[in-house]
């Protein structure tokens, strides 16, 4: 920065590198944000996939310390069970927030809000006595 006269500021080209540094800052900046968008309903659909795997579990916890009941209650809710796990009907009963995401009830499958292609997360019933509910995630659209 240069002074004639009582006048200060910058010159051209110390305002046109500033300039350059700041357009190629953001040539590498802004592909990394819109990644992030994706990478961000992908670790909301991961995240659910294990909360529906911790209710189911604390449910049938609950439904074996009760003595195998045909429901227990968890947080107010009546929870109905086949094979000792939630069904599809009560399955987003046990969950405390579903913020983000629909549940197409008796279908088992929470999809995310907002995603462009398949964001879900699936739960299908236990098939058995002793069998455990199968969670599935698909991830391929998020």
């Amino acid at each position: 920065m240069k002074s004639v006269r009582g006048q200060s500021g910058f010159t051209l080209i110390e305002l046109v590198v500033v300039i350059t540094i700041l357009g190629i800052l953001a040539a590498f900046a802004v592909p990394r944000f819109v990644a992030l968008e994706g990478e961000a309903r992908e670790a909301t659909t991961e995240a659910l996939s294990g909360s529906v795997r911790s209710a189911s579990s604390l449910s049938h916890a609950m439904w074996l310390a009760q003595g195998s009941p045909a429901t227990v209650s968890m947080e107010g809710q009546t929870i109905t069970m086949v094979n000792g796990y939630p069904n599809l009907a009560t399955i987003d009963d046990t969950l405390a927030d579903l913020s983000g995401f629909t549940y197409t009830a008796g279908s088992g499958v929470f999809a995310k809000d907002g995603a462009p292609g398949t964001c879900t997360v699936t739960y299908a019933e236990a098939a058995a006595a002793g069998a455990a509910p199968t969670i599935s995630i698909d991830t391929s659209g998020c």
